[in-house]
């Protein structure tokens, strides 16, 4: 569900943020499932940037997710925000008292009871064989390779349709217009990842790019000839070049960074539709 906060401070008079129904706001993270990890600031091992526009930021836990999941009945004690990853989380545990960290479905809350296996209901939450699911329903948290854990379809609001099994293949749709085969022995969950307004999140004001670990960035057509192939001119002029380049002089916008001889092409049956 989206909220626009409204305060009577300026700097966030066009903030606006996503407040799901179902997480806890009061809930704390589990310390087992939790590290501490050291930001990089956008650098290599040896020190030099290889991305430009990053550090500092708030400091975070990362959450130990378990993307494999094994075969048994969980029950949901939370479902909470993550802050390294866009989509929420639920804190389960099973009969043993042990506790997991799941990635959240769009209907997933507290007490809810889910199950992990070959013969398990087929309900949103449930995570099961491919081959089991019925075409047509929306899977999420997949594996490409039986026991390799998800691996497609995990940021927020994400999923894959399934278009039918043949020939020891399941052909996935993805959002994109891409459809993809995968193993249909592999493990996915059923429904749709959580948070699915995550893209119509409002900033508000540079201070929170800033907590997020994102610096400034500088247009190069407002800097000087010497320090990018957009700078110099009069006020606001085009760039006057045939295309966008970066400061380094290559191409900035539209071209294909995949291999064009990739192994697993051959599992890609429609490439993605390009954005006109």
């Amino acid at each position: 569900m989206l909220v626009v906060k409204k305060i009577k401070n300026r700097g966030k008079r066009m903030l606006s943020y996503v407040y799901g129904e179902n997480v806890d706001k009061k809930a704390k993270p589990y310390k087992p499932l939790t590290k501490s990890y050291k930001k990089r600031s956008g650098r290599m091992k040896s020190g030099r940037m290889s991305v430009r526009n990053r550090g500092g930021g708030a400091k975070k836990k990362l959450r130990i997710i378990d993307f494999k999941q094994k075969e048994g009945s969980y029950k949901i004690l939370s479902v909470q925000k993550d802050p390294t990853r866009s989509a929420f989380i639920a804190l389960v545990g099973d009969k043993e008292d042990k506790k997991y960290y799941f990635l959240a479905t769009e209907n997933m809350k507290k007490d809810m009871q889910i199950k992990v296996g070959e013969k398990v209901e087929i309900k949103e939450g449930n995570r099961t064989r491919i081959n089991r699911i019925p075409t047509g329903t929306l899977i999420c948290n997949i594996e490409l390779y039986p026991g390799s854990g998800g691996i497609m379809a995990r940021s927020a609001g994400a999923f894959a349709k399934i278009m039918g099994c043949e020939g020891g293949f399941a052909q996935l749709k993805i959002p994109s217009g891409e459809i993809r085969l995968v193993k249909e022995t592999g493990y996915a969950t059923i429904g749709q990842i959580s948070n699915i307004q995550n893209n119509a999140i409002r900033i508000g004001k540079a201070g929170r790019n800033r907590l997020m670990g994102k610096k400034p960035h500088v247009r190069g057509k407002v800097m000087n000839p010497a320090d990018h192939p957009h700078g110099g001119g009069e006020g606001n002029q085009p760039i006057g070049l045939k295309y966008p380049k970066t400061p380094w002089g290559k191409h900035a916008l539209g071209v294909k960074t995949r291999k064009k001889k990739k192994a697993s092409d051959k599992y890609i049956l429609q490439r993605r539709k390009a954005k006109k």
